[in-house]
């Protein structure tokens, strides 16, 4: 039987080693491998002709040579882009990773994924889930998978896609907890909750928390700043430099 029960890091690499590398990148990716990161966390996208591929923005003009939407572009397109040399010139050249080609590595390198379901302007939600949770599915055991999206949509559909909590954990992204956010969690049987850390406050680390949720928070980059969170209960952060995280041991968190 498949390992189910989920060991988080401490810290996660926020799209790989984006602090080193250039973010959402195999580079970076590998960066993350080579400096002992056990988990990265990853945006998802769709192309025009529905590839999907590892990148943040909407567009593709902040992180690479080219200009234009995501959506205007097919892989062929994507793949002619440099996304190395905007960060620096050791990473000319480097392309566009496929879902396919990411997830390849990460079974190589034996790592987690925490990948986002990102849902630009005129995106699919629906389309997304339904393309990208199947892959994730026969990639990575339970153990090494979770899925978050900022998307209600996507959500539920990558839940209707896998009804069992413990084979595909689900993260709900927010910048601070809206109200009904319970409501949420219930419907689809959420792990965990991702907010802000800025925005973070007590109360709302102590409800997540009474909720059996799992709280994680995004993108934190000082350990001294964050320190007094540890002890509202927060059990990862996302971070570009995880390194930095001096406690980066693996903790099993119980299945739900």
């Amino acid at each position: 039987m498949a390992e189910t029960r989920l060991a988080l890091p401490r810290a996660i690499a926020h799209r790989g080693l984006s602090a080193h590398a250039p973010e959402n990148t195999l580079a970076a990716v590998r960066a993350a491998h080579a400096a002992g990161c056990r988990w990265v966390e990853l945006d998802v996208q769709q192309l025009g002709d529905g590839t999907p591929v590892i990148w943040h923005d909407a567009g593709v003009r902040r992180c690479s040579n080219g200009r234009g939407k995501l959506r205007h572009l097919d892989l062929a397109q994507a793949q002619q882009l440099d996304v190395g040399s905007w960060f620096s010139p050791a990473f000319r050249h480097e392309r566009m990773a496929t879902l396919d080609e990411m997830l390849a590595l990460l079974v190589e390198c034996g790592m987690g994924l925490n990948l986002e379901l990102k849902i630009s302007y005129r995106h699919d939600p629906t389309a997304l889930a339904q393309v990208v949770v199947p892959r994730l599915l026969a990639a990575l055991p339970p153990s090494r998978l979770l899925v978050s999206s900022f998307d209600r949509d996507a959500l539920r559909t990558a839940r209707d896609i896998e009804r069992d909590p413990h084979r595909l954990r689900l993260g709900l992204l927010y910048d601070r907890l809206p109200k009904g956010w319970r409501a949420d969690a219930e419907t689809l049987m959420a792990f965990s909750a991702h907010l802000d850390w800025r925005k973070l406050k007590p109360a709302a680390a102590s409800a997540v928390r009474d909720a059996g949720l799992h709280l994680l928070c995004y993108t934190v980059n000082d350990p001294a700043m964050f320190l007094p969170r540890w002890d509202w209960g927060v059990e990862a952060v996302i971070s570009d430099d995880p390194p930095c995280f001096t406690d980066a041991s693996s903790v099993p968190l119980p299945s739900r």
